[in-house]
C-alpha cells in the first residue's frame, strides 16, 4: 500500500500540466437529505469525461520516460487497451500526446458516444465480444501479433498510482474528510485512492460501491477469498467487471473498510438526482457512490464529512433518455394512459377537453382503430400526460371515471 502511495506522488507530478484539477464541491441538497456533510469529487468534468486519463497517462508517460522521451517513443510500436470506453479515451488521449499509435478493443455493445469519442482522439477501434473480459482476450491477442504494449485498465501499479492522485486532491482540498466513497469495477480506482487515504489519514473510512449485477469483488471481500461470477449485467457499464484480479483484491483488503452494492434502479435514481438537483451529467458507474448514500447502504453520522467520487460522465444519450422517462413516471410527473373511445367525430375532442379542465398537458398521443383487440366501432387512444404529482394524477383518474371512460395506466 505504501509503495502505491509513493508512486501516486510521482504520478501527481506528471499529471499536473495535463489533467483538469476537478473540484471537490459541497452538495447542499444531498447533504440535507442524508443529514451529513456531502462533497462531490467531480471526475465527470475531467478532460476525457472520466478519471481514467490519470492512470493511462501515468503509465504511458512512464514508458516514454524510462529511457528518454524521444528515443523511447521511437521504440514503442504502439499501445493497446481493452475498455468499455473511459479507459479507452484515456489511453487514446495519452498516446496522441506522445505521438504513439493506439489500438482500443471494445465490447460490441459499447455505446456509440464512447466509440466515436475514442476514434476522435486518433485511436484505431476494434469491436469484439459481449463484455470487457472477451474484449480483453482479443486485445492481448492483437498485442502479441502487432508488438504493442498492453495498457491494463486496473491491474497495473502505475495505472493505480495515477488514479491515486484523486486521493491526494481530495485531502489537499478537504483535509478533515471522514469518509471517502468510491465506485469499484476492477478495483484500480479505489486501490489508488484507498492507498493514498490510508497512508496519510488511516482513520478515514474508505467505502467501495459495486453494481449488484457485477458484485464479484464484494463477494470476494466478504469471504476473504476470490469469488467468481458467471456473467455480469448492469446499466453501469464502467464497473461491470466479471473477474477479480488477485493483486487488486489483495490491495483492497489493505485499504478498504467496507464494500456495498447498489442495483440498477438505485443507480438510475442517482443519475436522475444528479441531473436534476446538482445539474451534473454522470454515467452509471459515476453515480454509484451517490446511490449508496441516497439508499443508505452504509452507516454514517450527522457529523461525518463524506467525499463521493463521481468517476465519469460519459453516459449514452439513449440510456439517459430511458432513465429520465422512467424517473418522470415514478415521481408522478408523467402519466401514460390507454383509453377506449367510440370511433366517431368529436370523441377525441371530448376526452382532451376533460384533460384540459384538470390541467393535464398532453405531450404524446396515438389513435388506433384497427387493433384486433378492439370491438368494431371502437378506437384506442394512447397518450402521455405531464402531471404535477400524485394528487394531480388521482384527480385525472377520478375525472375520467366520472365521465364514464374506461382506461388503463401504462407503467
Amino acid at each position: 500500500m505504501r509503495h502505491i502511495y509513493d508512486k501516486a506522488l510521482e504520478a501527481n507530478q506528471r499529471l499536473q500540466s495535463v489533467i483538469a484539477h476537478t473540484p471537490l464541491s459541497y452538495a447542499p441538497v444531498l447533504s440535507q437529505l442524508s443529514l451529513s456533510e456531502i462533497y462531490l469529487k467531480k471526475e465527470n468534468l475531467q478532460l476525457t469525461g472520466a478519471f481514467k486519463i490519470r492512470g493511462a497517462f501515468n503509465k504511458i508517460a512512464s514508458l516514454v520516460e524510462s529511457s528518454g522521451a524521444e528515443s523511447k517513443a521511437r521504440q514503442i510500436q504502439g499501445v493497446i487497451a481493452a475498455s468499455a470506453g473511459n479507459h479507452a479515451q484515456g489511453v487514446a488521449y495519452s498516446a496522441r500526446h506522445f505521438g504513439i499509435q493506439s489500438v482500443i478493443v471494445m465490447p460490441e455493445a459499447t455505446p456509440l458516444l464512447k466509440v466515436s469519442a475514442t476514434k476522435a482522439l486518433g485511436a484505431e477501434v476494434v469491436l469484439c465480444g459481449d463484455n470487457y473480459d472477451e474484449a480483453y482476450t482479443k486485445a492481448l491477442q492483437i498485442a502479441k501479433e502487432r508488438d504493442l504494449v498492453f495498457i491494463h485498465p486496473f491491474a497495473d501499479e502505475l495505472v493505480i498510482a495515477g488514479q491515486g492522485s484523486i486521493g491526494l486532491e481530495i485531502l489537499e482540498e478537504k483535509n478533515d474528510i471522514d469518509v471517502v466513497v468510491v465506485p469499484i469495477g476492477g478495483g484500480g480506482l479505489i486501490g489508488g485512492i484507498g492507498s493514498v487515504i490510508k497512508t496519510l489519514k488511516p482513520k478515514v473510512r474508505v467505502i467501495g460501491v459495486v453494481a449488484s449485477g457485477a458484485d464479484a469483488m464484494k463477494r470476494s471481500f466478504l469471504s476473504g477469498k476470490i469469488e467468481k461470477v458467471e456473467s455480469v449485467r448492469s446499466i453501469a457499464d464502467g464497473i461491470a467487471v466479471r473477474d477479480v484480479n488477485e493483486e487488486n483484491f489483495t490491495l483492497l483488503q489493505q485499504c478498504v473498510d467496507e464494500i456495498v452494492s447498489v442495483d440498477d434502479e438505485e443507480i438510475a435514481n442517482a443519475i436522475l438526482f444528479l441531473l436534476e438537483k446538482q445539474k451534473l451529467v454522470v454515467e452509471g458507474a459515476g453515480a454509484a457512490s451517490v446511490a449508496s448514500v441516497l439508499h443508505k447502504k452504509f452507516s454514517f453520522s450527522q457529523s461525518d464529512k463524506i467525499a463521493l467520487v463521481l468517476s465519469g460522465g460519459n453516459i449514452d444519450i439513449t440510456m439517459l433518455n430511458v432513465i429520465i422517462e422512467k424517473g418522470l413516471l415514478k415521481s408522478n410527473r408523467k402519466m401514460k394512459l390507454e383509453v377506449v373511445l367510440i370511433d366517431k367525430p368529436g370523441s377525441l375532442q371530448g376526452l382532451t377537453d376533460i384533460l384540459s379542465k384538470v390541467g393535464a398537458n398532453i405531450v404524446q398521443i396515438e389513435y388506433d382503430r384497427t387493433s384486433v383487440m378492439l370491438k368494431y366501432g371502437d378506437a384506442l387512444v394512447t397518450m402521455a400526460l405531464e402531471t404535477k404529482g400524485q394528487e394531480h394524477k388521482e384527480q385525472i383518474r377520478q375525472s375520467l371515471k366520472n365521465y364514464g371512460y374506461f382506461f388503463n395506466e401504462i407503467n
